[in-house]
């Protein structure tokens, strides 16, 4: 194995415009007790490293490798790692570690433990050719499926899972998606394989185009009325002016649930026409363990449609880039390793 490796680090976070991503050569991670060294094959691109780098999710430590969407296979282990052989396919995803001990923790809500770290955010990531995870926080993924299809499933599709949970969509309800990019198409899927009618509410023609191609039931601008009242709505869409716009869709009894880890400033609500009614309101924080195995279970059985947009490694600055004018169709995806 190499000493060193190539990876794209956080040097001075600022608009993606400024080039706040850095190609370096780093030493290749040693794994620390519990944990497993990754060799990379494939890094799927999230919004949330678009905020590391552009500053708006603050950075927790300096020159961070982004990235927590990865496929790769474990190459070596560290002490006390003793669940996973080498040669073992896996996925290291954004939650990294929690505490396990807290009031949060011992009640199942481990995404709420105050002690959590998140991978490429704490510690370094994907945009790598090496990484490390600690063993009980990663997924064993299947032989049968292309990197290139899974790595968009461990963050995307995850927190979308979560977001579907916390709209409380009742079953064969009318659910609402403001904004349509990787997390997004995943998230849809799942509801209509659980019987939904889904709207689809984004700028993008491109993504209207994609969400109609999927089964959605119809697809109009982010600030358009659907065409029927909605039983739950979920924002991907980081912006704070679209809670209103939804939270008006919403039927009596309604949910809207705010996927993302950044959003703008929300204006201010008219409590009879957003919130009267019992419409709700909700947030939706990392995701645990169980939300990963239960997603990852709903696509053995329901294969999705993961649609990608490939960057080779040494473009992942640009990737960044499209992805934040909105050029990305599906989920890019940094083909790092083989």
């Amino acid at each position: 194995m190499a000493e060193t490796m190539a990876a794209w680090v956080v040097g001075r976070p600022g608009p993606v415009a400024t080039r706040p991503l850095e190609r370096v050569r780093l030493p290749v991670p040693e794994p620390g007790p519990g944990e497993v060294l990754v060799k990379v094959e494939m890094c799927a691109v999230c919004r949330t490293d678009l905020h590391l780098a552009e500053g708006d999710l603050a950075p927790r430590r300096p020159g961070t490798v982004p990235g927590h969407e990865v496929v790769g296979r474990v190459v070596a282990r560290g002490p006390g790692a003793d669940l996973l052989e080498e040669g073992t396919r896996v996925g290291v995803a954004w939650l990294r570690s929690t505490c396990g001990q807290c009031r949060y923790c011992l009640r199942g809500a481990e995404n709420l433990c105050p002690s959590s770290r998140y991978t490429g955010w704490d510690a370094d990531g994907g945009y790598a050719e090496y990484t490390t995870a600690l063993e009980d926080y990663v997924y064993e993924l299947p032989e049968e499926y292309p990197a290139e299809k899974l790595a968009p499933l461990l963050c995307a599709g995850i927190i979308g899972y979560r977001a579907l949970v916390r709209a409380g969509l009742p079953p064969g309800g009318r659910l609402g998606i403001y904004g349509f990019g990787a997390s997004a198409h995943l998230t849809a899927q799942v509801a209509l394989a659980e019987g939904a009618t889904v709207h689809v509410l984004t700028r993008s023609q491109d993504a209207r185009r994609l969400a109609l191609e999927l089964g959605a039931a119809s697809a109009r601008g982010a600030y358009d009325p659907p065409p029927e009242p909605l039983d739950s709505a979920i924002l991907f869409a980081p912006v704070g002016d679209l809670v209103p716009v939804a939270l008006t869709a919403l039927d009596r009894g309604g949910t809207l649930a705010i996927a993302g880890i950044h959003l703008s400033d929300v204006p201010s609500l008219n409590y009879e026409r957003e919130l009267f009614y019992e419409r709700e309101l909700r947030s939706v924080t990392a995701n645990t363990r169980a939300d990963g195995r239960a997603f990852l279970d709903i696509t053995a059985r329901h294969p999705l449609s993961v649609t990608t947009t490939p960057y080779p490694f040494d473009r992942a600055d640009e990737a960044l880039a499209d992805l934040a004018a909105d050029r990305v169709n599906g989920a890019a995806v940094l083909h790092i390793g083989g």
